[in-house]
């Protein structure tokens, strides 16, 4: 019996660490193979707290280079194995050519042939667009993996691919609500217009995923984003009970599945490919 996989798809470096460090630590942990494919490198973020403008910046190619290296560290630390970047532009996924975009992704899933694919949720977490194109470019990619007559430049040998599964990350008012006291409000301002997390209803979360054994080694991966660290100072001063209460679980919103469902809430993303 083949190795089950799992891959996630997401924007920027420290995206796998804060949003599904505990999951994939413990399914890397239980031997499943965990794959990371990251569409930036982060290179218009903060560096130790300075704007891009701000002559403390090292600028958009070194920062690439560092947050390239961090996530490497925080990928290892997970267990990951294998990081894969599309290298796109931070802050201008949402500006990339779409067909482009789902075919590069589509050309990884037929290569990884994960059995599930996880990644953000249409809204973004918090809005941001970034958040958003790559659930919107992930979703069309697992249907364009799987149709024998979509070609992906570059991968025009790969055999069609049809993950099992993909979920969305969907996080509920307790989990933004403890997250946002002991981080700080996220708040994307897009357009003029303020957007902020929305969470997920209770009644609407298909899988929560137990990862309380985990929360230290996601918090060993988030420590690898050190460029990122102000961001992250306040988190230092947590004690172990309240780190287990922002990762001992992770929620999740089944999109799709073709080996389970129902209403009754999954403890596992591979329910039904595992027995």
């Amino acid at each position: 019996m083949r190795t089950p996989r799992i891959m996630a798809v997401l924007a920027h470096p420290d995206d796998e660490s804060l949003g599904l460090g505990g999951t994939l630590a413990k399914y890397a942990s239980e031997g499943v193979e965990v794959y990371l494919l990251t569409a930036t490198r982060g290179d218009r973020g903060r560096f130790r707290g300075y704007r891009l403008d701000e002559k403390q910046h090292p600028g958009p190619v070194a920062l690439a280079n560092i947050r390239e290296a961090e996530l490497r560290a925080a990928a290892s630390a997970l267990g990951v194995r294998e990081v894969s970047i599309l290298d796109y532009h931070d802050q201008h996924l949402d500006r990339a050519n779409p067909s482009e975009a789902v075919a590069a992704i589509a050309g990884h899933i037929r290569r990884v042939k994960p059995d599930v694919v996880v990644t953000f949720g249409p809204d973004g977490a918090y809005g941001h667009p970034d958040h958003i194109a790559v659930s919107q470019f992930t979703t069309a990619a697992i249907v364009a993996a799987a149709d024998p007559a979509f070609a992906c430049a570059g991968n025009e040998n790969l055999a069609p691919h049809a993950a099992s599964k993909l979920y969305y990350l969907a996080w509920p008012e307790s989990t933004w609500k403890a997250y946002q006291a002991a981080f700080r409000k996220l708040i994307s301002t897009v357009d003029g217009m303020e957007r902020q997390a929305v969470p997920w209803p209770d009644w609407a979360i298909t899988t929560v995923v137990d990862t309380t054994k985990f929360w230290p080694t996601a918090w060993r991966a988030i420590c690898c984003h050190d460029s990122q660290v102000t961001a992250y100072e306040r988190l230092k001063d947590l004690s172990p009970e309240d780190h287990a209460a922002l990762w001992g679980r992770q929620s999740f919103y089944r999109v799709f599945s073709n080996v389970s469902g129902g209403r009754v809430r999954e403890t596992c993303l591979l329910e039904g490919i595992v027995k």
